[in-house]
């Protein structure tokens, strides 16, 4: 209960630090969205391309055990 109070907390504290009125960093939290954007893009990419890879591989698998059980 401690740590989702402190995670409100935390959340909140943020929210009101990048706003214009509270402690002013809306500048930098912009700078650093800009940057990071294209660098979470990158890893989101690898992700889905790892995970179609696993989707073909199980695929694959599965037409294989069906023929195989077919042929029994």
């Amino acid at each position: 209960m401690k740590a989702l109070i402190l995670g409100f907390v935390v959340i909140i504290t943020a929210v009101l630090a990048a706003l214009p009125s509270g402690l002013g960093w809306k500048d930098d939290v912009l700078a650093f969205l800009r940057g990071s954007l294209p660098v979470a893009a990158v890893f989101i990419s690898l992700i889905l391309i790892f995970v179609g890879i696993a989707d073909i591989k199980d695929r694959a698998a599965a037409k294989k055990e069906k023929m195989q059980k077919d042929d029994s």
